[in-house]
């Protein structure tokens, strides 16, 4: 892995803006199928959802050259700002106005974001750490995964089914996201050399799982409630990852730490806020 911060951040926005008309394309496209038909048998025959998976294409695309040029601490906070393009263009498609509140808490994510890369100056990881460094950080991952994904499936209410599907998705493909660099490496070694690897057959369940509780998300609420928990799962999914199974660092201490905690509650909060603001744009959900 190289360090050129400035092409990461550049190469993880473009990934930002294919995944929110990926969210947006596929949310339409899932939210068409009854409750109680086969998803993805209807999913597989609707153009909009292929176009939906073009777009995750090019955006998955940009993300791993991104972790070719940075640190997963860089590149996966950017993708929250998938949400400052997919809402807005959700509301626009959906004959809705982004409010005053919407868009100000929007740029709060954003600058939240900024300081969090400014301050935090995250260094590369090694992407080789043995199978023994990830058990610990793993378990946890998965069980929280695992409680969001039961929580979606016996809740009553639709937008919280959509926020605990999303939740479990996004930290899914956040795991995939830190396993991404070191199976991209193990091409240069090789069929066998990825076929061989744990973190090739890891990556594949994490992301077709990834995906298929994405889609659950998006047909039983609406994008408001399944994006936010999605796209602020992701990064700090791979952050979580990183900073204990990849020996990331933050190359900050004292005050410039308690500004990047302060940054990922804000970005949080933030998520938070704008799931709140466009539910009731959308109107209440039962």
């Amino acid at each position: 892995m190289t360090n050129h911060p400035i092409a990461a951040i550049v190469c993880a926005l473009i990934a930002a803006m294919f995944f929110a008309l990926a969210a947006v394309a596929q949310q339409q496209a899932a939210a068409a199928v009854p409750e109680g038909t086969s998803l993805m048998g209807s999913l597989l025959r609707s153009p909009r959802w292929w176009a939906g998976i073009g777009g995750d294409a090019g955006g998955y695309a940009m993300q791993v050259l991104a972790l070719t040029f940075g640190a997963v601490l860089v590149v996966q906070p950017i993708l929250v700002s998938a949400l400052v393009f997919a809402l807005p263009l959700s509301a626009r498609l959906n004959g809705q106005r982004i409010t005053a509140r919407a868009a100000t808490t929007a740029l709060i994510l954003v600058a939240a974001l900024a300081l969090f890369l400014i301050v935090g100056d995250p260094t590369v990881g090694d992407d080789n750490a043995p199978f023994r460094e990830w058990l610990v950080p793993l378990t946890i991952l998965l069980g929280v995964i695992a409680a969001a994904t039961l929580v979606g499936l016996l809740v009553a209410s639709r937008s919280a089914k959509a926020l605990a599907l999303g939740l479990a998705g996004g930290a899914l493909f956040g795991l995939a996201a830190a396993l991404t660099d070191r199976v991209v490496h193990l091409f240069g070694d090789g069929l066998g050399a990825v076929l061989s690897g744990w973190q090739t057959w890891m990556l594949v369940a994490a992301g077709l799982l990834g995906l298929y509780l994405q889609q659950r998300a998006f047909q039983v609420g609406p994008l408001s409630a399944s994006l936010p928990a999605f796209t602020v799962a992701e990064p700090l999914a791979a952050a979580f990852l990183g900073l204990t199974a990849l020996d990331e660092q933050l190359r900050t201490d004292g005050l410039g730490l308690a500004v990047v905690g302060a940054c990922v509650v804000v970005m949080c909060a933030a998520t938070v806020a704008l799931c709140r603001t466009a539910a009731v744009a959308d109107g209440p959900v039962s």
